[in-house]
């Protein structure tokens, strides 16, 4: 079984249903997977202004499954404007 984590970095901007919306597109990106946990670290200040944002909401997401993370899955995050940052690990 693969184990990865999925820290992500969203406009602070965003209203509640608008993170909400974003979240349940990334959850449809990792259908053949099951979320573990997932975990609300709330707005934060960033070091540094990105896309002229100085903060961000913070979400975490435990995942599991025998399938691997689709390969497009990060580009998918890049291309979304509502996630200024992501780090996708795997943990076993």
């Amino acid at each position: 079984m693969r184990l990865y984590e999925i820290v992500l970095v969203m406009k602070a901007s965003l209203s509640e249903a608008d993170r909400k919306k974003v979240l349940s597109g990334i959850k449809d990106l990792l259908k053949d997977l099951k979320i573990a946990t997932e975990d609300e670290w709330g707005q934060k200040p960033l070091a540094y202004s990105i896309k002229k944002e100085v903060a961000g909401f913070y979400h975490r997401l435990n995942v599991e499954g025998e399938a691997a993370i689709p390969a497009d899955f990060e580009t998918k995050l890049l291309r979304n404007d509502n996630i200024l940052r992501h780090l996708v690990i795997r943990v076993k």
